[in-house]
């Protein structure tokens, strides 16, 4: 059915921002049933090379999505928009197909099978991304999509969590919650591919985007490689911490002598999405894009702030509840300011040939690659140090450094818009 022959209600209610925020959630809120649900597992008694089998199962996972990210800097920035749906859906496809290799195959092979589960599933944000990028409502929007990714993670740990309670083993539970999640992703993907192309408006607003070739992606980092490098820096200490606090959070809650229950990992992602999303959101009604880039810059501040405050009060006798919450919120405001409004603005400020997938996929292959790193660094000391430590640890670390470098960017940026002087005019909400 094309989108004419569609009813005329349905038709209005496809162009509204609710249709297109509700799809992309849904399906990458879906889309986490086919990577995270794994950790919810603890896969105790199973050591492999010296090395925990979790442990390995997380690193095999995201060096397969680091592999994508890279990758991704090239397909997402180029891909045509018409084959994004057939794309997507075929990169799940396979993601699951390799969720039942998992449970066939017997260890250590199994490994290589989450690889492949981790390999196409880095390609899906962009894709989901490129729907709502360069409209007046994007923060909005992508603010929305990345909840998503918020709610998502606990969502589907808690939903590995119940099947296991159910009986199903740790190496079929995988596949098994990528059959629960099939359906509804299949619903919201329909829905992904109703979304109209940005209007005239919002294109006078935000500037076209283009799918982007070799030449332009060189020539826009060069441009403004300092502040990328800057972002790219923020990025990767709030994906490291991200990564840490969702693959771990069951050893985490632990740590903190908190009880072991699957509602747990879900109830306090809904707290930090609604706080990222009520913040970051509000950047819509900045018409300024400089202004609108600077606070979005302040916001990510704020974040690492928090974060500090966190750790510091948690041995005064914080709540832990509020402390995985606080450090939640923290750490998310800085990435999905990166994510909505930073690369958003900047490319509506330039009017440069872009598109926020470029941007997405080098700074988030750098923020997985460093993670890998993190875990293998790791395990080279003898110290068996908890998830907990290390967790607060990296916390510290991140505060520090993730404040000194958006306090470079903000001088970076200002100097250069002067240098460039850069498109900046104030724009009527439409």
């Amino acid at each position: 059915m094309t989108r004419s022959a569609l009813p005329r209600r349905i038709q209005e209610l496809v162009r509204t921002p609710s249709w297109a925020l509700i799809a992309a959630f849904g399906t990458y809120f879906c889309t986490y049933g086919y990577r995270k649900p794994f950790t919810a597992a603890t896969y105790q008694g199973h050591f492999l090379w010296g090395m925990d089998y979790k442990y390995l199962l997380v690193i095999f996972q995201t060096l397969g999505y680091v592999v994508s990210k890279w990758a991704g800097i090239k397909i997402v920035s180029e891909i045509n928009p018409a084959r994004r749906i057939r794309v997507l859906i075929g990169l799940i496809g396979f993601a699951e197909g390799m969720l039942l290799a998992f449970a066939l195959v017997p260890k250590p092979w199994n490994l290589i099978c989450l690889f492949l589960n981790g390999l196409p599933l880095g390609i899906v944000f962009g894709l989901i991304l490129g729907f709502l990028e360069g409209r007046r409502k994007s923060e909005a929007l992508i603010g929305g999509l990345c909840a998503s990714f918020i709610v998502s993670d606990g969502f589907s740990k808690s939903v590995g969590a119940q099947i296991l309670q159910m009986g199903v083993t740790e190496r079929w539970m995988p596949f098994v919650a990528g059959i629960v999640f099939l359906l509804p992703l299949l619903l919201f993907v329909a829905m992904l591919s109703r979304i109209p192309p940005p209007s005239k408006a919002d294109i006078d607003a935000r500037a076209s985007r283009y799918p982007m070739k070799a030449h332009d992606r060189k020539s826009l980092f060069l441009k403004f490689g300092p502040g990328i490098t800057g972002i790219i820096i923020i990025h990767l200490l709030v994906t490291l911490l991200r990564s840490i606090r969702a693959d771990f959070a069951p050893e985490i809650w632990e740590g903190l002598g908190y009880p072991r229950t699957p509602a747990v990992f879900t109830q306090s992602e809904l707290l930090v999405s609604a706080g990222v999303v009520i913040v970051n959101g509000l950047v819509i009604y900045i018409m300024n894009h400089k202004k609108a880039f600077r606070i979005s810059l302040v916001t990510c501040l704020f974040g690492f702030i928090l974060i500090l405050i966190s750790v510091w009060l948690l041995p005064f006798g914080m709540g832990k509840f509020l402390f995985m919450v606080m450090v939640g919120l923290g750490l998310y405001l800085p990435y999905v300011a990166v994510h909505t409004t930073i690369f958003e603005r900047l490319i509506a400020i330039t009017r440069d040939r872009a598109n926020i997938g470029f941007f997405m996929y080098v700074v988030d292959s750098v923020g997985y690659t460093g993670y890998v790193i993190l875990l293998l660094f790791r395990n080279v000391f003898p110290e068996k140090t908890s998830f907990l430590v290390m967790f607060t640890r990296a916390c510290l670390i991140a505060g520090f450094v993730g404040g000194g470098t958006i306090l470079f960017c903000l001088i970076y940026f200002t100097i250069t818009q002067k240098k460039y002087g850069l498109y900046s005019r104030t724009l009527s909400p439409g």
